[in-house]
């Protein structure tokens, strides 16, 4: 532990300044901490980043190839947590927080993590059949155990068969009682005659009418994630879904939406992720810079629910970052506006 500490500790001086002194040597890790603080406050005056930085180090166990490196990280660090700060001091409906996203430009984080936008023509017209059904004021698909656990799709822009397995995973858990895992990768290795793009992104309407018409998906067990492009190795012995068709929402029409999350089932959807996304961390998230066309969804995830927050209406959303980001893998995204196109690209499958 103690030489753990040094390790992260070490961090911070070498990046705001060389620091001379004796508390490299102290065994007490407690003790090594403060010390930094203090060495790094002599040396360059409140570079509280640095400090921040030292503990980000430690606590996403961040390794960086070289001296340079860790200069450049920090340096991106600083801005990233300087945006944090000043917009949690605008005390809107959501707050940020420093995640393991933190040391990562923009560019780097949209090459990663976003798959390209795609023109969901689609849902142009959805055949989601509306009905006079009094809507719950609230729904959460997750008191009702059919939501499986938050996964993360790593570095490859596969979002979109995460939000794909997600839709199924839910209905396979209404129809017959029980979870199942399906494989992410099978729809990254061989969607791609369906317009899709592996890890450079797809959407789930058009992973539905891969799985329709190639007769299934398996488990993740039989054809499990490694989060890079592969070549296809279907087999048809590992089955564990069979699709007979899907549904599209009407673009931007968020009254279907609802009534599909209230009433169906948890349902895919894709919105635009901007800059200060990543580091949401609770409340209900809303944007002012994001757009809603078909052309501007970058990112696919699952609608599991809706309510209201402090006056604020939201769609409950599951992501696939991980457990570890925003509120334990969800967010809350405003409701009401078609937020960042949450209801532009929006279907959900028939299962067998």
């Amino acid at each position: 532990m103690a030489r753990f500490s040094v390790v992260w500790c070490t961090v911070a001086v070498l990046l705001c300044a060389v620091a001379s002194g004796s508390w490299l040597e102290d065994a007490n890790p407690i003790r090594m901490v403060s010390d930094v603080e203090q060495q790094v406050i002599q040396v360059i005056g409140q570079c509280r980043s640095a400090v921040s930085f030292a503990r980000f180090v430690g606590r996403f166990r961040k390794t960086y190839r070289n001296e340079e490196e860790m200069k450049q990280r920090y340096d991106i660090f600083s801005q990233n947590l300087r945006f944090i700060r000043s917009i949690n001091k605008k005390r809107l409906s959501y707050t940020l927080a420093v995640n393991h996203f933190a040391d990562w430009t923009w560019e780097e984080f949209k090459r990663h993590r976003l798959g390209a936008a795609q023109n969901c023509s689609a849902t142009h017209k959805g055949n989601h059949k509306l009905t006079d059904a009094v809507l719950p004021p609230t729904k959460d698909w997750r008191e009702e155990k059919i939501v499986s656990l938050v996964k993360d799709q790593g570095s490859c822009g596969s979002c979109w068969t995460f939000s794909t397995t997600g839709a199924l995973e839910a209905a396979y858990a209404q129809a017959h009682g029980k979870s199942i895992s399906l494989s992410e990768q099978q729809l990254v290795d061989c969607a791609g005659d369906f317009n899709n793009f592996g890890c450079n992104g797809g959407l789930p309407s058009q992973a539905f009418e891969y799985i329709k018409y190639n007769g299934g998906l398996e488990t993740e067990e039989a054809y499990p994630y490694t989060g890079k492009d592969g070549v296809c190795k279907f087999s048809a012995e590992n089955v564990g879904i069979q699709v007979l068709d899907s549904v599209n929402i009407t673009l931007g029409a968020e009254d279907e939406l609802k009534h599909a999350v209230a009433f169906v089932r948890p349902v895919s959807v894709a919105f635009q992720v901007v800059s200060g996304f990543r580091f949401y961390e609770k409340g209900v998230y809303t944007s002012d810079s994001c757009g809603s066309t078909p052309l501007d969804v970058n990112h696919a995830v699952l609608a599991v629910g809706y309510g209201v927050e402090n006056g604020v209406p939201y769609w409950l959303i599951k992501n696939s970052w991980g457990a570890n980001w925003g509120d334990s893998g969800y967010f809350k995204m405003e409701l009401g506006k078609n937020m960042c196109g949450v209801a532009t690209c929006a279907s959900y499958p028939i299962v067998a």
